[in-house]
C-alpha cells in the first residue's frame, strides 16, 4: 500500500503512517475482538509495507530496528511493538532523535523530559548540535553495512561542532531517491561498490529520478563511471550538498570528469577521520556566517561611542525614564549590535571588504549567481539600482505592464523609451496572467523592422507573478537571444527567492536558466542545432519566426539579473532583499555604472540588523532550505485538496487551478489540475518542464464571489477583523493565500476552520432568508461572477511622448516631470466629464500614475491616452485605494495646449537625413 498518489510528498506520507502505525499497534494491546484484530492486523501489516519502500532512506530508525519491529509484530510481541512505534512516533514527531539516542527497548530507561524542540527555549536550542545525515552509497551486504556504519560513526568526537548519523543505500538509483526524500542529508560518500539499480518499487523510484535526468542517460551509463555521474547527477537536484567519492580510477582518469558537488577525491583508502573531518569542514562552510558572527563578536566588545547614534548600547534607553519598556521589549542585544561604525571586525555596504563581503560571496554561491549584493531597503530599491545602472536615457525597455511600482518609477529615473508589454487577461477573475512568448517576440521583431533594434536594451518580466504564474524562464531568454544576441534580462523574482531550495522550482530561477544556457552556447551540439536552423529560416518572414522555437547564436551574450525580497520568502528582517547578477559582460562593462547607481540608492547608515538577517537566512536555506520549501509546498498542496473536496465549501469557495489561470495553449502538457479527487496528485514536474506557464503551487486562489462578499471585503471584514487571518492581494471576486516557509500543518487546519465556519454561516443566513433577500444574494454573487468588466490592454503613449506609433515606445520621463508644472495639468471627474469628453472624440492624457489597489499596478501612466476601456474599468473598480487619484479633483490630465506645444516644438527640430547605404 505504496498510497504514493494520494500524497503530494514522501515526507507526508512517512509522518502521516508512522502516526496511523502507532494508533493501530496501541490498539493491539487492548484486548481487541477477534474480528477486531484480524482487521488490526491487516492494516499495521499495509502500513509496515507502506514503509517499507520509505525507510531504507532514512537513517532513523534506521531499517535494523524496522526490521526487529515487524519481527515483533510477526511473533505477536504487541506490547513490546507498541512501545517500540510509540518511541519512534514520538522521536520523529518531537525531533529527539536529532539530539541523542533513542532507545527501543521497553526495559530502556525512560527519558521523556520535554524533548519537543518547539518546547525549548530559544537559548537552549541555540546550544545543541546541529544534527545531519551523511548518505554512504555502496553496495554491501548486512554485516559490511554495520562496519561502514561503525567505523564513521567511531570518528566523532566531543569537539565536533554537529552530530551526524551515517546511512547506507547501494545504489545510484537509491542515492537520488534518497537526496530527495530525506532532507536531513547533507553530505554523501560515494565508494566504489555502488551499483546502478535500485530493488525497490520502479514505479516510486521513476516518479523521482525525473528530477535528476533524463532516464536513458542513466541507464547508459558505464559501471565506472557510476560515481562520478552520481556526484554531477546530485548537483542538479540539491547543489548545496557536499559528495566525497572514494574511487580506485587513477588521477588522471578523474580529472577530465564533471564531478558536480564533489568536494574531495579519496584514492583507494579506507581512511574514515579524514573522511569525517572533511565532512564536518564542508558543512561548516554553510555553517559560517561571516556577518553576523562579526556582528556578535562586536556587541559583546566593551566600547565608548563617541559617534552617531545615541541608541547604540542601548545607552539612551537605559538612561531614560520613559522609554524602558522598549528595552524590556526588544531585550538588550539587538541594541548591544547597533552601530554607525564600520570598524571593529565590521563592513561597510557601500564598500565592502571583509565580512559583509564575504557574506556576499556566499549568497552568490547559495543562489547560483556570478555576484550577489545586499539591500537593506527593499526591491524596490534594488529594481531602481538595477535599472539605473543599465539603462541610458533614449534606451528601449519591454516592460511586463503589470509589473511592480517600482519599475515604471525606475524607467522614469533612467530616462528609458518605454515599451509596454500586455499580459492575458484573467477577466472572469479580474486579474492578469502574464505576458505571452509571442507578444514579446512579435515586439522585438517588430523593433527589428524599423532598424531599433540596437537601441533595445532590456526585457523587464515578474518571476513568479503575484498571483504565482510562473515563466519558462530558459526558454523565453533563449528566444529573444535569438533575435537580439546582447539583450539583458531583469527578472522581478520578489516573491520567487524561495524556488532556488526546490528542485522542481528551480529550473524556472533565472539564475539557472543563465547558467544552463551559458553552458549549453558553449557545446558543440549546440553550435550544429544553431547552424541547422539558419539555414532552414534564410528567407523566413515574421509568422514563421512566431511559430518557431529560435535558437540563439553560440555568440550570444548571457546577460541575466534577478532582484529578490529575501523578507518575503526566506527568513529575513523586513526589507532585506538581493540582486543576483549573471551578465557575461558585468566585469568590463556594468562593474562601475552598477556601483554607481548602488550607492546611489542605498544609504549610507544601512541597518546592520537587516544584513545580518540577510547572512543567516543564506545559512538556513543552504542546510535546510530544501526541507523548508519542501514542507511549504506540502502545506500549500494540503489547504487545495482539503478546500477541493469538502463538501460545504465548494458551495461558496472554489480553488483556481493551472486550467483556471493558464490557457490551454501555454499548458503544453495538458495538465489543468495538480489534484484530481479521482486520481489523486499529479507530479507537478511534467508541466514544469514543458509548459509555457505554470503555477506556483504555493499560493492559493481562492475564488470567493460565491459568497456575495467581494475580494477586499471578505479579506478585511471577514477573514482580518474576525479571525485575525492575515493575507496580503485580493482581487474582485478572489482572495489569494500564500504558504511560506515558515507555514504549518496546524494553521493549514485553523484557516480550513474558518471557511467551514464562514460557509456553515452563510447556510445558516440563507436558509433564514426571505426571498427578497436570496434575489439580493443572488445579484450580488452574479455580479461578482458573471458580470465583469473586461480588463484593458495598454492603450498608447500620446504623440507628444511616443517617437513612433509602429513600434510604441514612450517616453515616461518627460511625461512624468512636465507634470510637474501646475500650468500644464488639468483635473477632470472621471464620473461624468470624462465619458463625455471621450464619447466626443477628444484625447485625454494622464498625468500621473494611476495604481489601484487592487490589482496594484499601474492601470494608468504618465502620458498614457485614456481610452473607454480603461475608463470602463476605473469605473467598475470596488477599491478604497487608488494611488494617484484625487477623488475630490479627479483625474489629473495634460492640458491640450501643453500636449499641442510639445507636439510643435518636436516638428519644428530639424530632421536628421538617413546616412547612405
Amino acid at each position: 500500500m505504496h498510497a504514493m498518489n494520494d500524497y503530494s510528498s514522501a515526507i507526508q506520507l512517512r509522518s502521516d503512517r508512522w502516526s496511523a502505525l502507532r494508533e493501530a499497534t496501541g490498539a493491539l494491546t487492548r484486548n481487541p475482538t477477534a474480528k477486531q484484530q484480524t482487521a488490526l492486523r491487516k492494516k499495521t501489516n499495509q502500513l509496515f509495507d507502506s514503509l517499507a519502500v520509505i525507510e531504507p532512506y532514512w537513517a532513523f530508525p534506521g531499517m535494523a530496528a524496522f526490521d526487529h519491529m515487524r519481527r515483533q509484530f510477526e511473533h505477536n510481541a504487541f506490547e513490546e511493538l507498541a512501545f517500540s512505534v510509540g518511541r519512534v512516533t514520538r522521536a520523529l514527531t518531537t525531533g529527539a532523535y536529532r539530539r541523542r539516542h533513542i532507545p527501543l527497548e521497553r526495559d530502556s530507561i525512560e527519558a521523556e523530559e520535554l524533548d519537543d524542540e518547539a518546547l525549548l527555549s530559544p537559548e537552549a536550542r541555540a546550544l545543541t548540535k546541529p544534527y545531519f545525515e551523511v548518505l554512504i552509497v555502496d553496495n554491501v551486504n548486512e554485516y559490511q553495512e554495520r562496519w561502514l556504519r561503525n567505523n564513521v560513526s567511531r570518528m566523532r568526537r566531543p569537539e565536533d561542532p554537529f552530530l551526524y548519523e551515517a546511512l547506507v543505500v547501494p545504489s545510484l538509483e537509491d542515492a537520488l531517491v534518497a537526496v530527495l526524500f530525506n532532507h536531513n542529508i547533507q553530505a554523501i560518500v560515494v565508494r566504489p561498490g555502488l551499483v546502478l539499480k535500485s530493488r525497490m518499487d520502479q514505479q516510486m523510484v521513476q516518479r523521482f529520478l525525473n528530477r535528476a535526468g533524463d532516464q536513458e542517460e542513466i541507464d547508459n551509463m558505464q559501471p565506472e563511471d557510476y560515481g562520478p555521474e552520481l556526484c554531477r547527477l546530485v548537483a542538479k537536484v540539491r547543489p548545496e550538498l557536499d559528495a566525497y567519492l572514494v574511487t580506485e580510477r587513477s588521477v588522471e582518469d578523474i580529472a577530465g570528469l564533471d564531478l558536480g558537488i564533489c568536494r574531495r577525491v579519496f584514492y583507494n583508502q579506507e581512511d574514515f577521520m579524514e573522511l569525517h573531518l572533511n565532512i564536518l569542514r564542508g558543512v561548516q562552510a554553510r555553517n559560517k556566517t561571516p556577518f553576523f558572527t562579526a556582528l556578535v563578536e562586536y556587541s559583546k566588545q566593551p566600547t565608548g561611542v563617541f559617534h552617531a547614534m545615541p541608541i547604540s548600547r542601548g545607552k539612551s534607553i537605559s538612561r531614560s525614564h520613559w522609554i524602558q519598556d522598549m528595552g524590556a521589549f526588544y531585550g538588550p542585544n539587538i541594541f548591544l549590535a547597533e552601530t554607525s561604525a564600520t570598524s571593529g571586525g565590521l563592513d561597510s555596504l557601500l564598500e565592502p571588504h571583509g565580512p559583509i563581503k564575504e557574506a556576499q560571496e556566499l549568497a552568490s554561491r547559495a543562489f547560483g549567481s556570478k555576484q550577489t549584493f545586499f539591500a537593506t531597503n527593499g526591491t524596490s530599491t534594488c529594481n531602481k539600482i538595477v535599472v539605473q545602472a543599465l539603462v541610458r536615457p533614449g534606451d528601449i525597455v519591454l516592460v511586463d505592464r503589470d509589473c511592480h511600482k517600482s519599475h515604471h518609477y525606475g524607467m522614469v529615473l533612467a530616462g528609458a523609451q518605454v515599451c509596454y508589454l500586455d499580459s492575458y487577461p484573467l477577466n472572469e477573475y479580474s486579474m492578469y496572467g502574464a505576458v505571452p512568448l509571442k507578444e514579446i517576440k512579435h515586439q522585438l521583431l517588430k523593433l527589428k523592422a524599423e532598424g531599433k533594434l540596437d537601441k533595445v536594451r532590456m526585457l523587464l518580466l515578474t518571476n513568479c507573478t503575484f498571483d504565482g504564474l510562473v515563466y519558462n524562464v530558459e526558454r523565453v531568454m533563449e528566444e529573444c537571444l535569438a533575435i537580439k544576441p546582447d539583450l539583458i534580462f531583469l527578472w522581478d523574482e520578489a516573491w520567487f527567492a524561495f524556488a532556488r531550495f526546490n528542485p522542481t522550482y528551480r529550473q524556472r530561477t533565472a539564475m539557472t536558466a543563465a547558467n544552463t544556457l551559458r553552458s549549453r552556447f558553449r557545446t558543440d551540439a549546440h553550435k550544429r542545432l544553431y547552424e541547422a536552423q539558419q539555414t532552414r529560416l534564410e528567407d523566413a518572414d515574421d509568422e514563421k519566426l512566431l511559430n518557431t522555437r529560435l535558437i540563439p547564436s553560440p555568440h550570444a551574450r548571457v546577460r541575466a539579473y534577478a532582484t529578490q525580497s529575501t523578507h518575503k520568502t526566506l527568513t529575513s528582517l523586513r526589507q532585506g532583499s538581493m540582486i543576483h547578477v549573471n551578465d557575461q559582460d558585468f566585469k568590463g562593462e556594468v562593474e562601475q555604472s552598477f556601483h554607481e547607481a548602488y550607492m546611489t540608492h542605498t544609504s549610507t547608515s544601512p541597518n546592520y540588523q537587516i544584513i545580518a538577517s540577510l547572512d543567516v537566512g543564506r545559512r538556513q536555506v543552504e542546510l535546510e532550505g530544501y526541507e523548508f520549501v519542501q514542507r511549504q509546498i506540502e502545506a500549500a498542496l494540503s489547504m487545495r485538496r482539503a478546500i477541493m473536496t469538502h463538501p460545504l465549501l465548494q458551495k461558496y469557495f472554489r480553488v483556481l487551478t493551472a486550467g483556471d489561470m493558464i490557457p490551454a495553449k501555454y499548458r503544453q502538457s495538458g495538465i489543468s489540475s495538480y489534484y484530481d479527487a479521482e486520481q489523486g496528485w499529479t507530479d507537478m514536474w511534467d508541466s514544469w518542464e514543458q509548459d509555457d506557464f505554470v503555477l506556483d503551487a504555493t499560493r492559493v486562489t481562492l475564488a470567493v464571489g460565491g459568497t456575495g462578499w467581494d475580494g477586499d471585503t471578505f479579506k478585511t471584514d471577514i477573514l482580518m477583523d474576525k479571525y485575525g487571518i492575515q493575507i496580503n492581494k485580493t482581487s474582485r471576486n478572489t482572495v489569494l493565500f500564500m504558504t511560506n516557509i515558515g507555514t504549518t500543518r496546524s494553521s493549514v487546519a485553523y484557516l480550513i476552520e474558518v471557511l467551514v465556519e464562514i460557509a456553515k454561516s452563510l447556510d445558516e443566513r440563507l436558509d433564514d432568508a426571505s426571498r427578497m433577500e436570496l434575489r439580493s444574494f443572488e445579484r450580488r454573487v452574479k455580479g461578482l461572477m458573471e458580470e465583469l468588466p473586461p480588463l484593458p490592454d495598454f492603450s498608447r503613449f500620446h504623440d507628444a511622448f511616443q517617437a513612433c506609433s509602429v513600434t510604441g515606445e514612450g517616453d515616461i520621463r518627460s511625461a512624468f516631470f512636465l507634470a510637474y508644472d501646475e500650468n500644464k495639468c488639468d483635473y477632470i471627474d472621471i464620473n461624468g466629464p470624462l465619458k463625455e469628453a471621450l464619447d466626443a472624440g477628444e484625447t485625454v492624457v494622464s498625468a500621473s500614475f494611476i495604481i489601484p489597489y487592487p490589482p496594484g499596478f499601474p492601470i494608468l501612466v504618465p502620458g498614457q491616452v485614456v481610452s473607454q476601456e480603461i475608463l470602463a474599468f476605473m469605473l467598475a473598480l470596488d477599491v478604497s485605494e487608488i494611488h494617484g487619484y484625487r477623488p475630490d479633483l479627479g483625474l489629473r490630465v495634460f492640458t491640450e495646449e501643453a500636449l499641442q506645444e510639445l507636439v510643435d516644438a518636436r516638428d519644428a527640430r530639424p530632421q536628421i537625413a538617413p546616412a547612405a547605404e
